[in-house]
C-alpha cells in the first residue's frame, strides 16, 4: 500500500511538472505570436525571444552579476535586520500593555506611510550607498514581522495560560513554552511577505543594483533588458521564498499543516 501510494504520488508530481511546463510554453508561445502578428513595437512589448537574448547578453558580458550580488546583499541584510527588529518590538508590544498603549498609535501611523515616499529621505540622510538600501529593505520587512508577531503572541489560548499560571509557571516559562510556539506560524507567515525590499530604494537613487540598472535602461528605452531584470528579480524572490519554506518546515515540524504536508509528500494519508 505504501509503495503504491508513493508510486501514485510520483506520477502526480510528474504530471503536475509536465502540465506546468506546458502551460509556461503555451503562454510564452502565445506572447511571441501575438507580438509578431500584431507587429507590436519592441519598445512597448518585446517578444520573449528578445528578452532571452537580453538576459543572455547581460550575463555573458558580466553586466548583471555585480548588480545582482549588490541587490541580493541589500535584500538579505535588510531582511535580517528588519525581521529581527520587527520580532523584538512585536514581542515587547504584545507582552506589555503600557508599551502597546504608548507605541501602537505611532506604529500604525508609520505603517500607513508608503515606503517609496520615505526612500528619498533615507537617501538624503544616509547617502546612495549600502546603508540606505539596507534601511529601506529593513522597513519593508519590519512591519509584516511586527504585526504578525503581535497577533501570534496575543492569540495564545487564555485557558492554557491560566492553567500554566495555576501550576506556578513564570511569565518567562509561559512565553517560551506557550506563547512563542503559538506565534511561530504567524511569524513564518510574516517572513513570507517580508522579502525584496531593497529594490524600492534603488529606483529612487543608487550607485549599484538591479533597480539602478533598470532605471538606466528606462532612459535608453531598452525594454527587453528591463524585462530580463524583472525575470531575475522574480527568480531571486522565488529562491528566497523557498529558503523561507525550508526553514519553516524545520521549525514548525510539529504544526498540523506541516505534518499534513509532510505526510502528503510521503504518500501517507493522515
Amino acid at each position: 500500500m505504501l509503495r503504491r501510494a508513493r508510486g501514485g504520488r510520483r506520477v502526480r508530481n510528474t504530471r503536475n511538472v509536465v502540465l506546468t511546463v506546458l502551460l509556461f510554453g503555451v503562454t510564452v508561445g502565445a506572447w511571441e505570436a501575438a507580438v509578431r502578428v500584431l507587429e507590436v513595437p519592441a519598445f512597448i512589448l518585446p517578444p520573449p525571444s528578445r528578452v532571452v537574448v537580453a538576459l543572455w547578453r547581460g550575463f555573458a558580458t558580466g553586466l548583471y552579476l555585480p548588480h545582482l550580488g549588490h541587490t541580493l546583499l541589500e535584500t538579505i541584510l535588510g531582511f535580517l535586520v528588519g525581521s529581527a527588529l520587527g520580532f523584538g518590538l512585536g514581542t515587547i508590544v504584545a507582552l506589555s500593555r503600557w508599551v502597546e498603549f504608548f507605541l501602537y498609535p505611532y506604529i500604525v501611523m508609520f505603517q500607513s506611510l508608503p515606503k517609496i515616499a520615505l526612500a528619498p529621505l533615507i537617501i538624503v540622510w544616509f547617502g546612495l550607498g549600502l546603508t540606505s538600501k539596507v534601511i529601506n529593505a529593513a522597513l519593508v520587512a519590519f512591519f509584516p514581522l511586527l504585526v504578525n508577531t503581535m497577533v501570534g503572541l496575543k492569540s495564545a489560548d487564555e485557558e492554557r495560560v491560566s492553567l500554566m499560571r495555576s501550576l506556578a509557571a513564570s511569565e518567562r516559562q509561559i512565553f517560551w513554552m506557550l506563547r512563542l510556539p503559538n506565534a511561530l506560524p504567524f511569524v513564518m507567515a510574516g517572513l513570507d511577505v517580508a522579502l525584496i525590499g531593497a529594490i524600492v530604494s534603488e529606483f529612487v537613487g543608487a550607485q549599484n543594483g538591479l533597480g539602478m540598472l533598470m532605471q538606466s535602461m528606462n532612459f535608453t528605452m531598452d525594454v527587453s533588458g528591463q524585462f530580463s531584470i524583472l525575470i531575475i528579480l522574480s527568480l531571486m524572490g522565488l529562491v528566497l521564498n523557498r529558503c523561507i519554506l525550508l526553514v519553516r518546515r524545520r521549525v514548525l515540524f510539529w504544526d498540523v499543516s506541516e505534518k499534513a504536508a509532510a505526510a502528503e509528500k510521503e504518500g501517507i494519508r493522515v
